[in-house]
């Protein structure tokens, strides 16, 4: 039996949360914040013994803060079960209606958690007339916390995420329709009595995200080994512990019974007595060990010993690496887990947070790797890179966040196995960057992957990690294995493709005059231009009617294109770093600044050649400076990745441009005066329109006017 499905409507940062589980290991990626341990703490509601008390102390904070008023809402938890154990209990409490044994296979089981309003508070709902916002807002007026129930039910057939769903179990908020009934069993499910409990017939560890861990070790109540210690003993025979006790009793009256501590005892006795009187000295002393002879405190008197690396001193928890004492922690949590899953249980369920913290690269994928229990669900939150690199792809549900909300993406939802795979193989330690993105830029070469970052950053004062935009070189131009993530159906996130047309910028017709050489180059170019229109239709037919698909081509490559948008300068500025030959340099120079592509493309393609695209580009990226031109499909892809452009982000830009323009000696007046018009415009006292034309008026000249333009 494993969890097939979770639902979460309502719950903290969650409007509403489809995440599918897969037998075996399961991975939860995202950046900070978008809802890991949310997700984590929803299951522990349902199936962890320990957090059964938290099920009837939810608050108003875990209600879902994009809801106006969460007063008359239900909060719901529900989680589907594959392969449902054959145990009559189960069977009869949570098996679906539709569900049967055929052949050994059990059908689909639901178990939900639903957190509502009392009868009364749903029967007053019920009887308001269609529209009568009035009463509905008196009504939710007078709700409270205590006004509401936690509800466990179990064989439910709806979809929860459904907003015709909620509306018909729930109500219609906006419209004012609620419904007349109070239980509807064949949608939410039958209420499952609540002397059962699930979590005593299932093995369920957590292993919480390591923060902490030598304060953990120092809690009798967090402490792992203590834990461990028992759970493995069970209930201490007294008998079998009674020689024991009489060793650890005879130890204590041996220290107490030292000459040496007798008289200290003494002098100290004597000394108090001399200082306070008889009156205020305290009535007993003692000096003695307390190392307790009863077994539950001298279990807790026992610590873990280590010694680290080929260290021969075996240190204290508190003395070891973060790393190491992470990776201790960590494996007696898995001890214990293992301890937990040796009972009668028909499932096995394993949940580790973050366990990436502190521990080296390659201990996170071994570990990763070699936790496939026979017969447990494994259920991993990650933000690793080298994680989820070792990650199944179609095991792997990504979180992300727009706009402040929370959404959670199957990647591998409705594709072939072939696609599956020519995925699988892309997602190594770089690639996996494209999971974790708000958005994307794919690239096809080491040139766009070196210098689109320095242009960005050079141009408008951002990285793409501040954008959030994770650039990914596919290192080739098979875009399409990599795009079909970007769907209404997987990842909705915006990916923007840059690649070549390959145009030809040279005489291509065939001359009875040319020279082998010649022909070579011509017929090579129109094979590279046969290729490049025959991409562009691929890729225009991949992203037509796909809102997070945009396709961007330079006309000829991307070097070729760079002289072409204006930066003639900026490329006669490395010559010397490509070419040590004097009359070499003088007629690339020419052929730059000749204004003829077949010249200037021919020359940078050359530059390019000589020295290798990868390392001209290393060289060519120390030249960028401010006012360079990013060319026009660059911009465009860049800021498509990038929609909606933010408030923010534009006043950073014209902030990061008044800067420069001040460091060259710019007018401090107009300097001021559009300052004053940014913050104006920060503050939503004037439009966009208006602070473009006010940094056109007093800066025309610089160049980042041309691009304020395009918006």
């Amino acid at each position: 039996m494993y969890i097939s499905r979770l639902q979460l409507v309502n719950y903290r940062n969650f409007a509403q949360a489809d995440v599918i589980f897969k037998k075996g290991v399961n991975t939860i990626i995202g950046e900070n914040g978008s809802g890991k341990t949310n997700i984590l703490r929803a299951i522990r509601l349902l199936l962890d013994e320990s957090m059964i008390r938290m099920v009837y102390r939810l608050d108003e904070q875990d209600f879902h803060r994009g809801l106006k008023d969460w007063r008359g809402h239900w909060l719901i938890i529900s989680l589907e079960f594959s392969e449902v154990s054959e145990h009559e209990s189960v069977q009869s409490l949570f098996l679906h209606n539709a569900g049967n044994i055929e052949g050994g296979s059990v059908g689909r089981a639901t178990y939900n958690l639903l957190f509502r309003p009392k009868a009364a508070i749903r029967q007053a709902l019920g009887k308001l007339a269609p529209g009568d916002l009035p009463g509905l807002a008196s009504i939710r007026s007078k709700i409270e916390l205590d006004d509401y129930e936690p509800v466990f039910t179990g064989k439910s057939s709806v979809n929860f995420c459904d907003p015709g769903v909620y509306k018909a179990v729930v109500g219609d908020f906006e419209n004012v329709v609620f419904p007349e009934g109070l239980h509807d069993a064949s949608k939410i499910g039958g209420i499952i009595p609540g002397g059962f409990s699930i979590t005593r017939e299932i093995s369920f560890t957590f292993v919480q995200a390591l923060r902490d861990v030598v304060a953990d070790f120092q809690s009798n109540r967090t402490n792992p080994l203590l834990s461990l210690l028992k759970r493995k003993s069970g209930e201490i025979d007294p008998v079998s512990f009674e020689p024991i006790s009489a060793k650890v009793k005879d130890l204590n009256g041996a220290i107490e019974a030292l000459p040496d501590v007798r008289t200290v005892r003494s002098d100290i006795r004597e000394t108090i007595t001399d200082a306070a009187g008889e009156t205020y000295s305290p009535r007993g002393l003692s000096i003695r060990s307390d190392l307790s002879d009863e077994a539950d405190r001298l279990f807790q008197s026992l610590k873990l010993f280590v010694a680290e690396n080929d260290e021969l001193y075996e240190g204290g928890i508190h003395e070891l690496s973060l790393g190491g004492a992470n990776l201790i922690y960590l494996t007696l949590k898995l001890l214990e887990f293992k301890y937990r899953s040796r009972k009668e249980s028909f499932a096995n369920f394993l949940l580790i947070e973050e366990p990436e913290a502190h521990i080296h690269t390659h201990i996170q994928k071994t570990l990763f790797d070699r936790l496939n229990y026979a017969d447990t669900q494994v259920i991993y939150t990650t933000h690793s890179t080298h994680i989820s690199e070792v990650s199944n792809v179609e095991n792997v549900n990504i979180l992300g966040r727009d706009a402040g909300r929370c959404e959670v993406f199957q990647p591998s939802r409705d594709l072939k196995p072939d696609e599956i795979g020519n995925i699988q193989r892309y997602l190594d330690a770089v690639r996996s960057n494209l999971l974790f993105a708000r958005s994307v830029l794919l690239v096809e070469g080491d040139a766009e992957e070196i210098l689109v970052p320095i242009l960005v950053k050079k141009v408008f004062g951002l990285s793409l990690d501040e954008l959030g935009i994770s650039l990914i070189n596919i290192r080739s131009t098979g875009f399409e294995n990599v795009a079909v993530l970007f769907h209404d159906r997987r990842i909705r996130k915006r990916c923007a493709i840059i690649t070549d047309l390959d145009a030809a910028f040279i005489d291509v017709e065939d001359d009875i005059l040319d020279l082998e050489a010649d022909t070579k180059r011509k017929k090579k170019a129109k094979k590279a231009a046969k290729v490049g229109l025959e991409r562009q239709a691929a890729l225009n037919k991949l992203c037509n009617g796909n809102n997070w698909l945009t396709p961007h081509f330079a006309d000829h490559t991307f070097e070729v294109d760079f002289v072409k948008a204006g930066n003639v300068a900026t490329v006669v500025s490395v010559l010397n770093d490509v070419y040590k030959d004097a009359p070499t340099i003088a007629l690339a120079k020419k052929e730059l600044e000749s204004g003829k592509i077949e010249e200037y493309g021919t020359r940078v393609l050359t530059m390019a050649n000589h020295v290798g695209k990868g390392w001209f580009a290393i060289v060519l990226g120390k030249a960028i400076h401010p006012d360079v031109k990013i060319p026009d499909y660059l911009l465009d892809a860049i800021f498509q990745a990038y929609l909606p452009v933010s408030k923010e982000t534009f006043a950073a830009i014209l902030t990061y441009r008044l800067r420069l323009i001040g460091e060259a000696g710019g007018d401090k007046v107009e300097l001021g005066n559009m300052r004053h018009q940014i913050e104006q415009y920060r503050l939503d006292k004037l439009d966009f329109a208006g602070v473009r034309a006010a940094m056109l008026m007093a800066f025309p000249a610089d160049t980042i006017n041309a691009i304020l333009a395009d918006f």
